[in-house]
């Protein structure tokens, strides 16, 4: 079932505040007297209350009200922020996320909540607050102390107590109306504590010239009640045009006002809505303050009225309808809506299906133009030929914008694994913190959702094993807090993520161990380090002493390079006994169209990552004869390992009598690739392979030439393993110094 637009808007909104909110209480537990994150936490409740009871979800409403009311006694300072506080907040989060899911899913909101209640009492447990629900979003202030029914001193400001100040004139046609003064005091009561009244007789005549049918009665009344401002102001109601009424809310009241503007979702721009919004002005009121800047327009004879015209803020305060302080609140928040709203319209949300579809016909047209180009240079008319050289430019520039639109940062993936590492640590009794660094680094989309599973693993994994207990890091020597990291980084047109930690590192010997137990291993060969470490890597391998519901079982660390694999990407592992242990995972930057180099081999065409390409060089008879019998060529002092594709893909044809030698470097690594003929650059548009040659090594997909014909793409990293393999078989060292090499190796030619 599809949703409304809105409410799939609503939604995707709501996610994200519930992510903000979540890593603001997750940063909260390290700096709890933070003020700005605790604000920023209430403002996303707030948001969601909000916006949820647009549309009628009532459930969502209620819940999130609780949450906000037991926030606002944090913010109050009546309650201390702490880790168990913490905690049930970011489980009332997650019983916010269920909510949406379900309207998600289309499902009705279930009025009887399962979890809901006991969060609740939870809540109200670790905060003291009444958990009962409430239409209101304006806090109920407590019930008024005997000290504070005392009347306010002389010269004692009315909005330093914690009682309401009504400030009445009456009319003089009052009594004429037939109103009773005394009946409106005595229908005030009803609504809370008269706590004193002081009668004022300035606008008495003369005894001479007083009317016994006008009314001359002036009240300053102190009032202690739970009401809001507009019903207080309603008491008034039949008389209101014909008195004078001024309501001056309490100090608790005034700071209320000022946090429910600070919390507002950023929905509207004038200063009156803001006020009548949070009750800190009634309709009437700003009626009024309108009504005068209005005269006051009329009045001027300048020519500019809108300019000389008093500011309505400091009408209503003039008026005393309302604080100064509201409203230097109000206007700030007036001034960062204008902000956001700015920030907003150089933004638009867009379906990542439509994204999709841009892709495919950018990577269409770009097949297109490559055609057009070849038709051009065969008919040799260079016009045409110039002409469409400007339009490939063109069309590689709408290709780097395009995919720049899927292009996200890493960082809100990253920031998910705070709260990860917070409640696994605690499970395993360990201090852990997590640091991040490179969260800017951006990626394509479809492989930042991709990636959130194999570095689950990793993380988990790390803390499991490789990060030991506090008392045994004290009596290593290292500190007890343990530190995670997550970094990334772009390298040679690739991204780079890697999981690294201080704990103990891997155990050489233990791993061999296991692997000779499994058979994985022939007891006797010689391995290197990282094909020690790489095992681990291998289905159903673990070095668990005791199966946990975190790992032991074998399947996480099988399933982290599967799934880098299927992304095009490596995995490396770096490790020290002791001192900590490095994943490096090397993943493509985009999954849909790159710049590839194009070559030949039996009428064959290849195309090479170009970002992973260093150089061409011309491989003459008497290299190519020492390359074939030592498996490497000196280049220019440097062992460089040498790969026939010929050999590896089985073409049975001869070969050319020139050869090419394309080198090609993944990370640290290098190597040359043998090829018949080098075709120059080319747009590629990356097709996947079927699912018949998923497993076909050296290849990673396919893309179209503008003739038509089909190209593979190579499979670098894939390569560059194979070279390494070779290079170990015939047990030969990469890093073999320039004086090892033999004496007979030509040096070779740049083509």
């Amino acid at each position: 079932m599809s949703l409304d637009p809105a409410i799939q808007t609503f939604l995707t909104e709501s996610t994200e505040l519930l992510e903000a909110m979540e890593a603001s209480l997750l940063r909260l537990e390290d700096t709890p007297d933070d003020a700005d994150l605790l604000n920023a936490v209430f403002r996303a409740a707030h948001t969601i209350k909000g916006s949820a009871g647009l549309f009628g979800f009532d459930p969502i409403v209620a819940f999130t009200h609780e949450v906000e009311s037991a926030l606002d006694r944090i913010r109050a300072g009546k309650v201390a922020f702490s880790a168990d506080l913490g905690a049930c907040l970011l489980r009332c989060g997650d019983h916010m996320r269920a909510l949406l899911e379900h309207v998600r899913g289309g499902e009705t909101l279930p009025n009887a909540d399962v979890d809901g209640p006991a969060l609740l009492a939870e809540l109200q447990r670790l905060t003291g607050a009444s958990v009962a629900p409430s239409q209101h979003s304006l806090p109920t202030p407590q019930p008024a102390t005997t000290e504070q029914t005392a009347a306010p001193e002389a010269g004692e400001s009315t909005a330093a107590t914690d009682l309401w100040h009504i400030s009445l004139r009456f009319g003089t046609e009052v009594l004429r109306n037939g109103m009773d003064p005394l009946s409106f005091l005595r229908y005030l009561n009803t609504l809370g504590d008269i706590a004193h009244v002081t009668t004022l007789l300035d606008a008495m005549p003369e005894l001479a010239q007083v009317d016994p049918e006008c009314c001359y009665l002036g009240l300053e009344i102190a009032f202690s009640s739970q009401a809001d401002k507009a019903t207080i102001e309603n008491v008034f109601e039949f008389v209101r045009d014909d008195c004078r009424i001024q309501i001056i809310p309490p100090r608790s009241k005034v700071s209320a006002y000022i946090d429910l503007i600070e919390a507002l979702p950023e929905a509207t721009e004038r200063l009156g809505e803001i006020l009548v919004r949070t009750g800190a002005l009634t309709q009437s009121e700003l009626g009024a303050g309108l009504q005068r800047q209005e005269q006051e327009r009329s009045a001027d004879c300048s020519g500019d009225a809108a300019a000389s015209a008093t500011p309505l803020g400091a009408i209503l305060v003039q008026q005393g309808a309302v604080e100064s302080s509201v409203v230097s609140a109000a206007l700030d928040k007036q001034r960062q809506t204008r902000d956001r709203k700015s920030e907003e319209n150089r933004s638009v949300r867009v379906d990542a299906d439509k994204l999709d579809q841009l892709i495919d016909l950018v990577g269409e047209l770009v097949i297109a133009g490559a055609g057009s180009q070849l038709l051009a240079r065969r008919a040799g008319q260079n016009e045409l030929v110039e002409s469409l050289s400007t339009l490939a430019r063109l069309v590689e520039e709408v290709r780097d914008r395009s995919l720049g639109l899927r292009m996200v940062q890493i960082g809100g993936t990253f920031q998910r694994f705070q709260r990860v590492v917070r409640e696994v640590s605690r499970e395993l009794g360990k201090d852990v913190t997590l640091a991040i660094s490179g969260a800017e680094t951006e990626l394509d989309k479809s492989v930042v959702e991709r990636i959130g599973d194999p570095l689950m693993h990793l993380v988990r994994n790390a803390m499991d094993h490789g990060i030991e207990s506090p008392d045994v890091r004290v009596k290593a020597g290292k500190a007890a807090r343990a530190t995670l990291s997550l970094h990334a980084y772009h390298d040679s047109g690739s991204i780079v993520i890697e999981v690294s930690d201080d704990g103990a590192g891997l155990n050489r010997d233990r791993i061999l161990s296991k692997a000779m137990e499994r058979g994985l291993v022939v007891q006797g060969t010689a391995l290197s380090d990282a094909e020690v470490f790489n095992l681990i890597f291998e289905p159903g391998f673990s070095t668990a002493d005791k199966l946990s519901n975190l790992s032991g079982r074998g399947v996480g660390m099988d399933v982290v390079r599967r799934n880098v694999e299927a992304l095009r990407g490596t995995v490396q592992l770096e490790s020290q006994l002791g001192k900590g242990t490095v994943v490096r995972i090397r993943l493509p930057l985009t999954l849909a169209i790159i710049d590839g180099f194009l070559v030949d081999v039996a009428h064959s065409h290849y195309v090479i990552p170009l970002d992973m390409m260093v150089e061409c060089l011309e491989c003459g008879s008497e290299t190519r004869t020492v390359a074939r019998r030592q498996g490497y060529i000196d280049l220019r002092g440097e062992v460089l390992p040498v790969l026939w594709l010929r050999d590896l893909f089985d073409i049975e044809s001869d070969s050319p009598a020139r050869e090419n030698i394309v080198v090609i470097q993944f990370g640290a690594q290098k190597a040359g690739l043998v090829v018949d003929a080098l075709l120059g650059e080319a747009q590629t548009v990356i097709k996947p392979l079927s699912k018949l040659f998923a497993r076909v090594k050296g290849i990673s997909g396919s893309s179209i030439l503008g003739s038509g014909d089909v190209a593979l793409i190579l499979d670098v990293p894939g390569l560059m393993q194979c070279a390494t393999e070779r290079a170990h078989q015939e047990q030969i060292s990469i890093r073999v110094t320039s004086a090892t090499l033999d004496d007979t190796a030509p040096a070779v030619k740049t083509s």
